[in-house]
């Protein structure tokens, strides 16, 4: 079952209007199989295969003359010394758009190899893992318990029978000896395991680098660094504070969050809605999935850099979305029924001095349907943001 993606039409878009387009995200989120459902007529070659990326490497020209345009290559970030070699083939016919699309799993690797020689010629995608909006249209049926425990990979909800939790533990081990051992060299696999597994404990949270080095046994270094890979493959994000003036959040620390709920589930040991109800962790694993929806939302309004978090000595408001100087504001709260207690910090930031700019403001919680709390504010459904 193919399930459609919010990302299509600019991915279709993006080909008619540009002569590379690089589709990035984390393993499993459907690149590849999204490029070639909208583009079927295209060449395909995957340099997931040693042979393959060896010439892609070593022999960028002969790769080039066996792959012509219109290509999909897949996994490009194992061949770096193709970008130069790409940049001379679009060159010698600018206009003509659609010529390579590429797909890769590491995202910092791919910008530099991008920005290097492909710099004005592709417009990067970045894929993440299902949106709720996109499960509930191919599946109406999955309840939201369902949707955030099972995650947001595309073959959970296109082969139902999959078992999540042996499909997690494969994923896992897949990604700590494919992508940990070629972003770096990590001396021990086990402790990046449980370098991650601490990140998860710690998912929706302010990020303390020197307590999480410390909890794992590695020095702030290695945390600083492991970190950075993480998010290269599109395991974690991080979200930065807002400030009117925006040059004073260059020294606040971000929030972590996982980037799927499915993965941070596995990471926790929760395993069906119902141990989700009764874990401890649940406030933690809901904000981190309506985190997932507004960046789902902010990405198909092509919108980057407008969602924050707000955050002072003793106050903290979820999220904050600033687009064009106006702002709405999000707290995220495992509750049906939202209380007094749940919007403090909304009025709070509301009415700060300044804050004329507000425009909307809500708790997103697991309510059936929106309607008005004290305020002035809405509970509103995550369905409805």
């Amino acid at each position: 079952m193919w399930i459609p993606r919010g990302v299509e039409p600019r991915l279709r878009r993006s080909a008619k209007t540009r002569p590379v387009v690089l589709l990035t995200g984390a393993r499993q989120t459907g690149k590849t199989s999204t490029f070639l459902r909208l583009f079927p007529k295209y060449r395909f070659v995957s340099l997931d295969l040693p042979t393959e990326a060896e010439q892609a490497e070593k022999e960028p020209g002969s790769f080039l003359n066996r792959n012509p345009p219109p290509v999909i290559i897949d996994e490009v970030q194992y061949a770096p010394g193709l970008f130069r070699h790409l940049k001379v083939v679009v060159d010698a016919d600018r206009a003509r758009n659609g010529q390579f699309l590429l797909t890769g799993s590491q995202k910092f690797t791919l910008m530099r190899s991008v920005s290097d020689s492909l710099a004005g010629r592709a417009d990067i995608v970045e894929l993440e893992t299902l949106a709720l909006a996109e499960i509930r249209e191919a599946l109406p049926q999955t309840t939201l318990e369902t949707a955030i425990v099972r995650g947001g990979f595309p073959e959970l909800y296109s082969n139902p029978d999959i078992d999540a939790v042996a499909f997690y533990n494969s994923y896992l081990a897949t990604y700590l000896e494919r992508d940990v051992r070629s972003l770096a060299n990590v001396g021990s696999l086990r402790d990046f395991e449980r370098f991650l597994r601490a990140c998860a404990l710690r998912s929706a949270n302010l990020l303390n680098k020197a307590d999480l080095a410390r909890d794992v046994g590695i020095s702030p270094s290695t945390a600083n660094q492991w970190l950075s890979m993480l998010e290269a493959s599109g395991q974690i994000v991080l979200l930065e504070p807002w400030f009117s003036n925006r040059t004073r959040s260059i020294v606040k620390s971000p929030k972590l969050y996982l980037a799927d709920t499915g993965l941070l589930c596995a990471l926790l040991n929760i395993r069906s809605a119902e141990a989700l109800r009764l874990s401890p962790a649940a406030g933690a694993v809901w904000e981190t999935f309506v985190f997932a929806q507004l960046r789902y939302r902010e990405r198909l309004a092509a919108r980057s850099g407008s969602l924050f978090f707000w955050r002072d000595r003793t106050r903290e408001l979820d999220f904050v979305v600033d687009v064009g100087g106006r702002l709405e504001l999000f707290e995220a709260k495992w509750t049906e029924l939202p209380s007094a207690g749940d919007i403090v910090n909304l009025a709070f930031v509301s009415n700060l001095p300044g804050n004329s700019r507000v425009a909307s403001g809500g708790v997103i919680c697991r309510a059936p349907n929106a309607y008005p709390v004290p305020g002035g504010f809405r509970a509103l459904p995550v369905t409805d943001i």
